[in-house]
């Protein structure tokens, strides 16, 4: 990397550091009983520069700013002692990787397990998350995708609030830690996918503003300041963020990164930011192994999903598509507070269209955004562009309570929702103890000083009163705080509730649906087109979709989403070879002239006409 720390083959340590808006920068070294400070040369474009022999692997240092600011390194490999201590050297080449001969997964098997590592075991930990990784192969999961680990203030976070994005939190253990739990997952034939924030730099620890403003722009997102992609400054901006993604990709040996929320990233150049990032991804690691990029985008930009004549990406392989969850939710909770007030009138028809056309919303006006249009056309696109979920860390985490889907439908209604998601054709995720119908909420946490602490508990309170059913501030009083360890602890799964029938029973069906998807869906989405769906909508509750698979079959659904039966006529039954109903135990020659209430047939044709 053009920045950071770097051991060089001759065991001197070279340290550079981008600071344009400094006068002069020091390199200060921990030494035993002293630190040792070395004056760094300043060198064109803002940058300073010093190698030394005083520094070895394990070394740690800061950088001192005009005599007086002590920092961090903002590229540092390592942070022991949280984001305002020193930063720890690092020799990447010091580790021996085993799974040089991985070359990854095809996207079309993609079935992802996201999981935040703190929170995913009570020891919280890189290690612990190892020691899962049969379960979630016997679940039937192809990838993992670990929420940010990007280094934060304090013992707990999201991840979202990360302020030195090359540095593994050091709350999850070492780099080492890291790096062994993703080989460990590729020895048991997973991918690895990471989570990244390319739109904003979180709160606390962030010194950029001192000695680096030119990171920033006078944008803002809803988290802060906006990061400078083509204004004055911008070349060295783009590389740092152009070098994370290779770092993770690279030195970790992630399969993927998943963009977080790029629809706050400005950047009117061409290429932009997100486009010459996907060419250098593709271009470098892309280039020996499959490696997958995925995008959280608002907008619904569906030109950033396009194909070329032979069906690969240009850029990006998936988004994650908020629109399919949002109509399930409306179909099984009838909740029609916020976003989920776009797709309440009708989530049936919503449904339809993002199973059979990618986007519920592809250029039409939103409610909940003022009016203003949303969206792209995407049903040139195939199935396999949209990641299918009916819960993810924002959908519950973003509640007040962060209630999981279980506390809010019936049975009935969840289990036919997840037939629906987890046997279509685009690839589903699931969200760490969904599988088990976990009990424990997902809520909001942090670990911040009393007055941003404070800050942040306030402006969510806010954002609940504006978008939920909660209209009285005294209500407020009665939500979790995030700055709370309790609130972080009871977000934990627990893992001995497996001993408990009903969530054995949920932990089935979501094996039985992912071992059916590996055998009747996976082997035929190679090649699956752009076009290949299309969905009529039974009354008022029914749903027929049907699929041209790349291998020219056809796969077919039926459902009933509602409480009555639903009348349907002759024509409107699938022609094929049945291999799921749900609820269990229906027959298939049961369907003659109405659905049951909840129910949902899945069809195959092997030679359609």
């Amino acid at each position: 990397m053009p920045f950071g720390a770097e051991v060089r083959d001759d065991g001197h340590v070279r340290f550079r550091l981008w600071a344009p808006g400094a006068n002069r920068v020091d390199l200060c070294l921990e030494e035993p009983g002293a630190e040792a400070t070395l004056p760094m040369v300043a060198e064109p474009e803002g940058w300073f520069g010093v190698t030394t022999d005083r520094a070895s692997a394990g070394s740690r240092y800061r950088y001192r700013i005009d005599g007086d600011l002590r920092v961090p390194d903002p590229a540092s490999r390592f942070q022991p002692e949280d984001v305002h201590g020193p930063s720890q050297v690092v020799d990447p080449r010091s580790w021996q990787w085993s799974d040089t001969d991985w070359r990854g997964r095809a996207w079309e098997e993609a079935v992802i397990y996201e999981l935040h590592v703190g929170a995913f075991s009570a020891e919280g930990s890189f290690k612990a998350v190892v020691e899962r990784l049969d379960y979630l192969v016997d679940l039937g999961v192809t990838a993992i995708e670990l929420m940010p680990i990007a280094d934060f203030p304090g013992r707990r976070n999201w991840g979202y609030d990360g302020v030195l994005p090359f540095a593994p939190d050091s709350s999850y253990g070492r780099p080492e830690d890291l790096k062994d739990l993703i080989q460990a997952v590729h020895g048991k034939g997973l991918m690895m996918l990471l989570d990244v924030v390319f739109n904003h730099f979180g709160p606390d620890g962030n010194y950029l503003h001192r000695y680096s403003p030119q990171f920033f722009t006078d944008h803002h997102t809803p988290w802060g300041a906006a990061i400078n992609f083509n204004g004055p400054g911008s070349d060295s901006v783009r590389r740092f963020f152009f070098h994370n993604a290779l770092y993770w990709l690279d030195e970790y040996h992630f399969d993927g990164l998943r963009l977080d929320a790029v629809d706050a990233i400005v950047d009117t150049s061409s290429p932009d930011i997100l486009e010459e990032l996907a060419t250098r991804v593709h271009q470098g690691p892309g280039r020996t192994r499959q490696v997958h990029l995925v995008l959280e985008n608002d907008e619904n930009a569906a030109h950033r999903l396009g194909r070329d004549d032979c069906g690969r990406p240009r850029h990006y392989v998936a988004q994650w598509n908020d629109d399919i969850h949002h109509a399930l939710h409306c179909s099984i909770t009838g909740e029609s507070d916020g976003y989920y007030g776009d797709f309440a009138d009708r989530p049936v028809w919503y449904l339809g269209r993002c199973l059979a056309q990618g986007f519920g919303y592809q250029g039409e006006p939103s409610a909940y955004r003022g009016g203003e249009t949303r969206g792209e056309p995407s049903g040139k696109l195939p199935s396999t562009a949209f990641v299918s979920f009916l819960q993810n860390h924002d959908l519950i985490g973003n509640r007040p309570f962060g209630e999981r889907i279980g506390a809010l439908a019936g049975v009935e209604s969840l289990r036919a929702v997840v037939a629906i998601v987890l046997l279509a054709p685009a690839p589903p995720l699931l969200f760490m103890g969904e599988e088990f119908a976990a009990k424990q909420p997902f809520r909001f946490f942090c670990d911040f000083g009393p007055d941003l602490a404070a800050a942040v508990t306030a402006g969510r309170h806010r954002e609940y009163l504006r978008s939920t059913s909660f209209t009285d501030a005294t209500v407020c009083e009665s939500f979790p705080n995030p700055n709370d360890p309790a609130t972080f602890d009871e977000s934990k799964l627990d893992w001995m509730c497996l001993d408990e029938a009903s969530h054995r029973e949920w932990l089935a069906f979501y094996r039985n649906l992912l071992a059916l998807r590996r055998q009747h869906i996976v082997p035929r989405l190679v090649g699956i087109g752009g076009g290949a769906g299309r969905f009529f909508q039974l009354g008022g509750r029914g749903l027929r979709v049907e699929w041209r698979l790349g291998d020219g079959s056809k796969l077919l659904l039926l459902a009933n989403l509602g409480e009555p039966p639903l009348r349907i006529t002759p024509s409107e039954l699938p022609v094929g070879q049945p291999f799921y109903a749900e609820p269990p135990g229906m027959a298939f020659e049961s369907v003659a002239d109405r659905l049951p209430p909840w129910s949902v047939f899945w069809y195959r044709c092997e030679f359609p006409e």
